[in-house]
């Protein structure tokens, strides 16, 4: 199975740039696996393929402003850090750039107290360089390390958006709860809370977990051989009463929806340590889903469409087939949905 086996062509125009107003206003592709077909809905006519007794899983991962720009201070040069997720305390594992003017030892400022003050919010001092960009940095700062960041940093925006996000808001789910990622599980994006409040009003159970987006989420395959790809780990959480509430839906024949392929691995993830069942724990996932994965939980999922060659569009393949997925996308070129982040969304049922 090759990487080129997942390439399709996308017209630069259908890449969204902004969000719509109504974020229930998008688009939906619904795609039925058993009849091999799909059709075009809205997003707010989700409610209509959800059932009593159904379980709507969500990744309750807040988005952290996780790009900060700083100092050299050796050479007052410029370093951009992405802060992927914490190694150890106030040791993070970040995207740097330029990260080949950093050697262990580089020390960078960011922010200042105040204008009459040249005291730094924040200093950080590479410790280690490791392959694919990843460099670890260690902090120091005087307060609450997430308060200064709040101050310092910006939205991490994929490198596909180029207009500049007026409400950072947007790039969180309405239900964003537990800090801890470097990009949004874009598929929850589509909802508000008052489709949220009419999808548990007919009877179907919304449940929340978290799994925090990193590197291994939105790192392209760089690799020509698909087995040959290493995702790098991610941290979930799935609490008792959210395991609890999972195995009863599944047990009593309800279906499992996912929303957003974070959820889909961290379900997956923990199903298959489990023999299908899904327990309270925290941990790392380095799951790939391509073609060819045994589901163990999920039975239908909401996403967004994805990059060509990425991991994301291999496990919506591995959902449905690669065949009826690329007939989707075709469509979807067609009709001129909108692509990505801040695009329109796909239902699988």
């Amino acid at each position: 199975m090759k990487t080129s086996d997942f390439d399709y062509n996308l017209p630069e125009e259908l890449i969204a740039q902004t969000p719509l107003k109504d974020r229930a206003s998008s688009r939906l592709l619904v795609v039925d696996r058993e009849q091999q077909s799909y059709e075009d809905k809205h997003f707010s006519d989700i409610i209509d393929f959800l059932n009593p007794g159904d379980a709507l899983v969500l990744n309750e991962t807040k988005v952290l402003p996780a790009r900060i720009i700083g100092t050299k201070i050796e050479t007052s040069g410029t370093v951009e850090l992405l802060l992927l997720k914490e190694h150890e305390k106030d040791t993070w594992e970040c995207l740097a750039r330029p990260q080949k003017r950093l050697k262990p030892g580089t020390k960078i400022i960011f922010g200042e107290t105040s204008k009459n003050s040249k005291e730094p919010l924040l200093t950080a001092t590479v410790t280690e360089i490791h392959e694919e960009g990843i460099t670890l940095v260690k902090f120091g700062y005087s307060g609450i390390f997430l308060e200064i960041l709040e101050k310092l940093g910006t939205m991490p925006l994929p490198p596909y958006i180029h207009e500049k996000l007026k409400d950072q808001s947007r790039y969180q789910t309405v239900y964003a709860h537990n800090l801890g990622s470097a990009a949004a599980p874009t598929a929850g994006l589509h909802f508000t809370p008052e489709l949220l409040k009419k999808i548990e009003e007919k009877g179907v159970k919304i449940i929340k977990i978290t799994l925090h987006v990193g590197l291994g989420t939105f790192r392209p395959v760089q690799v020509d051989d698909v087995t040959k790809h290493k995702m790098h780990t991610e941290t979930y959480e799935i609490t008792e009463d959210s395991a609890t509430q999972i195995n009863a839906v599944k047990n009593a024949g309800g279906k499992i929806i996912a929303v957003g392929t974070t959820t889909v691995r961290t379900l997956e993830t923990v199903a298959s340590k489990n023999n299908g069942k899904i327990v309270a724990e925290k941990g790392e996932t380095d799951i790939f889903i391509y073609p060819g994965y045994k589901f163990k939980t999920v039975d239908g999922l909401i996403t967004n469409f994805h990059l060509p060659k990425s991991t994301l569009l291999m496990l919506v393949s591995a959902f449905a087939t690669k065949d009826l997925i690329f007939k989707a996308y075709t469509h979807a070129v067609t009709e001129k949905y909108r692509f990505f982040s801040f695009g329109d969304a796909m239902f699988i049922k």
